[in-house]
């Protein structure tokens, strides 16, 4: 099988590198910028019989050599800088993820595709609009990435492995996510009986503002072995059709009383993308918080929208 990953930064190329040490599956790794996709996968390639794998990589400017990929992941984009906020990239990384689709679109029809890039759940939207993919198989990664930074959290506040904490965080993919409480366990424990008010609320705020954290002690970057590690979880549902449990942002069609639009949900991921959204129980409270997180992403895709519209009034 191969997987095209879009865009060859630290995200891309770390997400390239676990495919491929994982046995997932060839890669094609594309950049814009002339030379970085085939010097990092020829890196990459270097390392095969050191690493112990006999995946195949290639690097290009062009998409041809991801023709009849199964899977593209899309990491593209500018990232955010201190201070920014992730939609502070719409007017940015929207053009740039309209392209990407398109030319996706042409050469991998067929493709299941995972979208990375900020802001998440608009630049979703778009790849789904502009390629005309069927919306099970165009997805976000949010969900896995938030939930194992507030399992992190979690465990450092109790001062135990994340594996044990069984958690899952939906909505958007920003200030606005969601946290499922009162279904999180530790070592199947409730979480609310292990931790109280008071020290759970730093640990939903920390887990909200996880990305911006990392971004303002790195200076000039962000996040990325984190968001490859998750990049690379759904990849695997879905290559190996392992029929996983995840939260994502996916379509959504009257589940949680919301419809027509991409927001964090758990789903089940196999080879034809997402299979099945599952409605879990959620708390009165929970759920205001879900429809107020959808209102959120609401407002950023009509920002969006009006974006594109004024620059097509203005072409013509």
């Amino acid at each position: 099988m191969k997987v095209m990953v879009v865009g060859a930064g630290h995200v891309g190329a770390t997400t390239a590198q676990r495919i491929l040490e994982g046995e997932l599956a060839d890669v094609h790794l594309v950049d814009i910028k002339e030379g970085l996709a085939a010097g990092k996968a020829l890196d990459l390639a270097q390392a095969a019989p050191v690493v112990g794998h006999s995946r195949r990589i290639t690097g290009s400017t062009t998409y041809e050599g991801g023709a009849g990929a199964e899977l593209a992941i899309v990491t593209a984009g500018l990232p955010r800088k201190p201070g920014m906020s992730r939609d502070d990239l719409i007017g940015v990384n929207g053009p740039i993820m309209a392209a990407i689709a398109r030319a996706v679109a042409k050469v991998a029809p067929e493709a299941v595709v995972i979208v990375v890039s900020n802001p998440l759940d608009v630049t979703t939207t778009i790849f789904q609009e502009e390629s005309g993919f069927p919306p099970q198989r165009v997805m976000g990664m949010a969900g896995v990435l938030d939930t194992a930074r507030f399992r992190t959290f979690v465990g450092q506040a109790l001062g135990c492995s994340p594996e044990d904490v069984s958690a899952m965080v939906l909505g958007g993919h920003g200030d606005s996510m969601v946290p499922l409480i009162a279904s999180a366990t530790v070592g199947g424990l409730p979480l609310r009986e292990l931790l109280p008010a008071e020290r759970l609320a730093p640990v939903v705020e920390r887990t909200q503002n996880g990305g911006a954290e990392i971004v303002s002690l790195l200076k000039d970057g962000s996040a990325f072995y984190a968001p490859a590690a998750a990049s690379v979880q759904m990849a695997s549902a879905i290559l190996r059709d392992e029929q996983r449990v995840l939260p994502a942002c996916a379509w959504l069609t009257g589940q949680y009383g919301l419809s027509d639009l991409y927001l964090g949900v758990p789903v089940r991921l196999g080879r034809a993308g997402v299979e099945e959204i599952i409605e879990v129980a959620v708390s009165a409270e929970e759920l205001k918080r879900l429809q107020a997180s959808a209102a959120a992403v609401r407002e950023q895709v009509a920002r969006w929208h009006d974006m594109r519209d004024a620059t097509l009034t203005e072409r013509q």
